[in-house]
């Protein structure tokens, strides 16, 4: 085949396939009007769709933002809603001066004009920043006046009684107690030690985890009487001490009305039954402490320890196995350890 005839070919394959009606189609402008005629009806979408929603805004009625400040959230809710009105809680502040769930601020501000639906912002007090207060029990009444400080608290009345056991200038109680939340600037009040009593003064010993004859003797002694109450449900064996009446270093007399709370667990007098034993060692350095040991059983927990220690003193305590599952031991208010007892 010539080149003559080759080109010949080429042309007829050409006009059968790529006729004048395909190259209209896919021309530039056909192109552009189909993108013209798409950009207009997304316009006019857009256009109706804007003017639909102004109309409908601005069809409602314009009020003005009532004045919710300092009003409680039930009470500023109500008002609100009484003027068409919406209302979001931005988040609270702490505000000593305005109680819990009052409002503090609010936008848009009172008396402003808006349209009905419009939502308000409001910010909600949280009263005074709370903290809580440290144990001092046991601590000098130095220590615990810069504790009351790093708390933010401040050191209220100081009293001072004697004591059989804490040094003088030591801790004995305080109110508010341990553990509890207050709010910051808070005043504590401290009753101190003043040290042993003078001759002449009875005060009553402590006599909890003791034998209830140890008790019978210092009465007899010192001419008191006791009442006796009995708990079969305790967990400490028969005769044993669990609780009393006056709190230890109460000054006493023999007119004084003395309980003793003792143990009548049947079959559980010392010696008759398996116990575990719990042997907690205070720590060498510092200050008195609080100890507290408290046992956790099926039926609640029993505190089963509770008093001021000397640093290197021991404690040591038995609970029946079946009395209970755990038993924790706090200083100062501090859990420093729990036990299974097994």
């Amino acid at each position: 085949m010539s080149i003559k005839e080759r080109l010949v070919g080429i042309k007829e394959f050409y006009e059968r396939h790529f006729s004048s009606s395909d190259e209209r189609i896919i021309s530039p402008g056909f192109v552009l009007r189909v993108g013209g005629v798409g950009f207009a009806l997304f316009f006019l979408t857009y256009f109706l769709f804007s003017w639909t929603m102004e109309t409908v805004i601005h069809n409602r009625k314009e009020v003005l933002v009532p004045d919710i400040s300092g009003k409680s959230s039930v009470t500023a809710l109500q008002a609100l809603s009484e003027n068409n009105l919406a209302m979001k809680i931005e988040g609270y502040d702490f505000n000593e001066a305005v109680p819990i769930g009052t409002v503090l601020r609010q936008v848009p501000d009172a008396g402003s004009t808006v349209r009905e639906g419009k939502i308000v912002r409001v910010v909600f007090s949280q009263g005074g920043e709370s903290v809580f207060t440290p144990n001092l029990i046991g601590l000098p009444l130095r220590n615990a006046e810069l504790l009351l400080r790093q708390r933010q608290l401040v050191l209220g009345e100081v009293s001072e009684s004697y004591s059989l056991k804490a040094e003088k200038g030591t801790v004995l109680s305080q109110d508010p107690k341990p553990e509890l939340s207050v709010s910051k600037n808070t005043m504590v009040q401290v009753a101190v030690s003043a040290g042993l009593p003078p001759a002449g003064i009875v005060m009553m010993p402590d006599f909890r985890q003791k034998k209830n004859e140890d008790a019978q003797q210092w009465a007899a002694q010192n001419g008191m009487s006791l009442s006796i109450s009995e708990d079969a449900a305790s967990l400490f064996p028969g005769g044993t001490i669990i609780d009393q009446s006056p709190v230890p270093d109460t000054v006493v007399s023999a007119e004084s009305r003395i309980t003793l709370t003792v143990s009548s667990r049947k079959g559980s007098a010392a010696g008759s039954e398996k116990e575990f034993r719990v042997h907690y060692e205070v720590s060498q350095s510092g200050a008195q402490r609080h100890i507290r040991v408290v046992a956790l059983g099926k039926s609640g927990d029993r505190e089963i320890f509770n008093g001021l220690r000397d640093p290197g003193s021991k404690i040591d305590l038995s609970v029946p196995y079946g009395g209970a599952e755990k038993i924790r031991i706090f200083v100062n208010g501090i859990l420093v350890e729990e036990r299974p007892v097994k």
